[in-house]
């Protein structure tokens, strides 16, 4: 068995603590021993961003903010999907040591995008970040930063409606997560968003089906 190698650890603010692993060549994350960002999300992060993006790849001057760098896989797949030049990827990373780990032991450099911005509040300031509406916010619940300890952003009735807020007229906001999210779809439509839930594929040549889940959350309607 081949063993797996810690390659950086950082104690954060609240006292978790933030390991990056390597085990057979694959990176991954765990946050307080609990994996997080690696193997098991990269398809559902990946698989998010894809179909989420795709009402704003005719959208001149799209702007996406996301929740957390995680092994930057949401990132690189929206910066992928959206080539535009005036493009904005604002990510949300409160781990300032994350982006360097990435840089020294990922084999692909997301960060490299002189389209992407690091900010390091993925809370309710973080979303008012920028002078203009954001089109897409994205969020995956097993690799984004926590609002506490124990919860999710979107957990959090008053980030909900920060989010709403923070979006223009027609934008969405993305939530993928490897587990059923009880109530998330009354909750949405509480805050004001118009909710269709997909699932993703996470190994379509499995014989059983194994499957993560996504919300698709509208704001109004998509402007021309």
């Amino acid at each position: 068995m081949k063993p797996r190698v810690v390659l950086a650890r950082t104690t954060q603010p609240d006292g978790s603590e933030l390991v990056l692993h390597e085990h057979d060549g694959r990176p991954y994350l765990t946050l307080d021993g609990v994996p997080t960002a690696g193997p098991a999300t990269r398809a559902s992060e990946d698989g998010m961003a894809r179909l989420a993006i795709s009402p704003f790849r005719p959208v001149r001057q799209p702007r996406v903010w996301i929740a957390g760098l995680g092994l930057g896989t949401v990132l690189a797949a929206a910066a992928e999907a959206l080539p535009q030049k005036r493009a904005v990827f604002h990510v949300a990373e409160p781990c300032p040591e994350l982006p360097a780990w990435l840089e020294e032991h990922l084999d692909f450099h997301p960060l490299d995008d002189k389209r992407v911005e690091i900010g390091r509040d993925p809370g309710l300031r973080g979303l008012a970040a920028g002078s203009d509406p954001w089109h897409l916010i994205l969020v995956h619940a097993d690799t984004s930063p926590l609002i506490d300890r124990q919860h999710a952003l979107f957990e959090n009735r008053r980030w909900l409606t920060a989010a709403y807020d923070a979006l223009r007229d027609g934008g969405l906001l993305a939530i993928a997560s490897s587990k059923p999210v009880p109530k998330i779809e009354r909750t949405l439509a509480r805050t004001g968003f118009e909710v269709v839930r997909h699932e993703i594929d996470i190994a379509p040549k499995a014989k059983k089906p194994r499957r993560h889940f996504l919300w698709l959350a509208r704001k109004g309607k998509l402007a021309d």
